[in-house]
């Protein structure tokens, strides 16, 4: 019989059991759950709720089933529907039926709610310290690239030159603020929502606050209903997921474009690439191409989490088992995608003439020239004329604006003065954005300190995070 069999006057269906189960996926939760577990009895033990010999006998039990559950000696069975249902019969077997006791004063819909939570923390941890990582990766190419000049583009056509710095550290403030919302979240995933019961509470005499200290968490969940039916953490987390999965993509993007033929702006390393099963002559930027592709199924869980919630009346319902696979997914998904991300990085080849030439090769230095004609006394509308007519003659006579000379500059504008041609050099292009935030060199130190800082809070927040666990 199941533990709450006894209104039943026959057992379920056995398509219902294979149906309903959960311990397919909420497994992972089993060291979480026996980690709840803990503390709630250790309350229980405080509160007198259940004489203290027993409540270290369970204790015991639980420290017993968790070492087996580790180490597979144990297995867990559908019959017993979720890992909830598992820990409490494995209790049981270890310690007889004193083990019944430890549900005392608690439902299922409190303690799934707990153990995702608490899951949760790990995970924001965890993925805090990846994306530390990747930045570090990030932050080591700027470094070593300060001096390599590249095209910027927008619409994907050139637009104006900028340093390789530049551009690895515009995915470092992209991830730092990615790391920054899953930090944010903590506050809302670390309300602890144990002692909510089924949805009204309980009768016995618990101390909430006692359980959410032995578990570091910074509160408890204040109302009852909302504590066993909120998924707003879990949301949360998917959206920031979410967010996390679309830098990466658009990175993935850039560097399947600059490893082809076509622009050969950088090599993968051998470790992260893969060949062709036909063409032996082929080198495929194979991880970057599935971290960008995997993007889809991150939005996915997010949005079957969203749709899933959207009609639910107060309080727990059935329904939401669908909360924990795509969180399990979610997780499991980025955890694997950062943890390649950061070697990637770091061993990726750039090269360096291929990017310069490039540069020299485009007409992205004709604002600069623009901006020339203005400081020379001409409106902007007017100098951005006179250029628009300059590059269409270059493009007709098949040059770029430095292989022309000062005679037909000066056909075009008589302001235009020898200095133009130091003027529209792709370094004095790249260094005469010294506005802060900007691609000169000069700016790019200032963004590679501040970036240097961050990724020390970063580090700070994640020790202290990660002390608790």
């Amino acid at each position: 019989m199941k533990l709450w069999g006894g209104r039943f006057t026959k057992p379920t269906n056995q398509l219902v059991d294979d149906y309903t189960a959960s311990i397919k996926f909420d497994k992972k939760l089993a060291a979480y759950d026996i980690q709840g577990s803990q503390a709630h009895v250790k309350m229980l033990k405080k509160c007198g709720i259940i004489p203290e010999d027993e409540a270290d006998l369970i204790a015991d039990g639980l420290q017993a089933v968790a070492a087996k559950i580790e180490t597979d000696q144990v297995a867990l069975h559908e019959a017993h529907e979720d890992i909830h249902m598992n820990v409490e019969h494995l209790l049981t077997a270890e310690i007889g039926p004193v083990g019944g006791k430890l549900h005392t004063g608690r439902s299922r819909n409190d303690q799934v709610a707990l153990d995702m939570r608490l899951y949760l923390r790990d995970v924001v941890v965890e993925l805090v310290q990846l994306l530390t990582d990747v930045q570090h990766a990030l932050y080591k190419q700027a470094e070593q690239n300060m001096d390599t000049i590249l095209p910027g583009y927008t619409h994907l056509q050139r637009a104006q030159p900028v340093s390789f710095a530049h551009h690895m550290l515009a995915y470092v403030f992209m991830f730092q603020r990615d790391a920054e919302r899953l930090m944010d979240s903590w506050k809302r995933i670390n309300q602890m929502p144990l002692g909510a019961g089924a949805l009204a509470g309980t009768t016995f005499p618990i101390d909430r606050e006692f359980v959410a200290n032995a578990l570091h968490f910074d509160g408890i969940c204040a109302n009852s209903l909302d504590a066993v039916s909120d998924r707003d953490f879990v949301v949360e987390f998917l959206a920031d997921a979410s967010m996390i999965a679309m830098h990466l993509s658009r990175l993935c993007e850039e560097m399947v474009q600059w490893s082809s033929a076509e622009f050969n702006f950088i090599e993968l390393d051998d470790a992260f690439s893969t060949g062709s099963s036909m063409m032996p002559q082929k080198k495929n930027p194979d991880v970057a191409e599935l971290v960008r592709g995997k993007t889809g199924r991150v939005y996915g869980n997010l949005t079957g989490m969203l749709t899933m919630l959207k009609g639910l009346p107060l309080a727990y319902n059935k329904d939401m088992q669908e909360d924990k696979e795509g969180m399990f997914d979610t997780a499991e998904t980025l955890r694997g995608a950062l943890a390649l991300f950061a070697p990637m990085i770091e061993t990726m080849q750039v090269n360096r003439e291929v990017m310069y030439r490039a540069v020299k090769q485009d007409y992205s230095n004709a604002t600069d020239l623009a901006d020339y004609l203005t400081d020379k006394g001409l409106t902007f509308r007017e100098s951005h004329e006179v250029v628009g007519e300059i590059v269409l003659q270059c493009i007709n006579k098949n040059k770029y604006l430095l292989d022309l000379s000062l005679n037909e500059f000066q056909h075009f504008s008589e302001v235009i003065e020898a200095d133009i041609f130091d003027a529209l050099k792709p370094e004095a292009v790249v260094d005469a954005r010294k506005a802060s935030g900007g691609t000169a060199t000069q700016s790019v130190r200032e963004q590679l300190q501040k970036t240097a800082a961050l990724l020390k809070e970063n580090a700070y927040w994640r020790q202290s995070k990660g002390n608790i666990r």
